[in-house]
């Protein structure tokens, strides 16, 4: 007697096992997360590696001088970070980060050096949270304040950095930064248009 066994079992059964999903509530905007991380920088990615990258900072807001490059760990297995292709080479960032103090079990496997939990001394970027914000020039846009949960673009005014920093720093209030976010960015233009005019008047 010929017994037929399903060709998609069979592909099942070879099939290498799926990575466990990572499941973590939203912890809210950038706002409410950069209080609770051991750092907080601006800076640019200067390499990629595995699932890591380097950031050579530009400026600290907030936490101890770090070296001048960085490396920050990101997704793989079940660990509940945004992926690296997020973050290529050449691109500007605030992030939020988590010092890795402890070596964790099966965390390092010597076969994939470049695809690990991470080492001690280096960074976690959380993706439970906006715990990262892109920089352009001297203005972020992101998940800054009162976004949408799992939202990472929302419409919004880019926010000046230095602003961002006085936050970050507690000389300015979170309404201060809503309020930035939500101008109309055709108006502001025209506020400056009619400034740059006066002066050109006055002259």
């Amino acid at each position: 007697m010929r017994i037929f066994f399903p060709l998609w079992l069979a592909l099942c059964l070879l099939a290498p096992p799926a990575l466990a999903e990572c499941e973590c509530l939203w912890q809210g905007s950038f706002v409410d997360v950069q209080a609770t991380a051991d750092l907080v920088v601006s800076g640019s990615v200067v390499a990629s590696k595995g699932n890591s990258v380097d950031l050579a900072v530009s400026r600290v807001l907030r936490g101890p001088q770090p070296a001048e490059t960085v490396r920050i760990w990101l997704q793989t297995a079940d660990y509940c970070r945004p992926d690296a292709a997020l973050f290529p080479a050449g691109t500007d960032w605030v992030m939020a980060l988590r010092k890795i103090t402890d070596v964790v079990p099966g965390g390092f496997n010597p076969a994939t050096p470049n695809i690990s939990y991470g080492r001690p001394g280096d960074y976690i970027l959380s993706s439970c949270g906006g715990y990262w914000l892109a920089l352009n020039g001297d203005r972020v846009t992101g998940s800054l304040v009162n976004a949408p949960r799992w939202e990472r673009d929302p419409p919004m005014t880019p926010v000046l950095l230095e602003l961002v920093a006085d936050f970050v720093q507690g000389r300015v209030e979170r309404d201060t930064l809503l309020q930035a976010s939500q101008e109309d960015p055709a108006l502001r233009q025209l506020q400056l248009d009619t400034r740059a005019f006066l002066r050109n008047e006055n002259q």
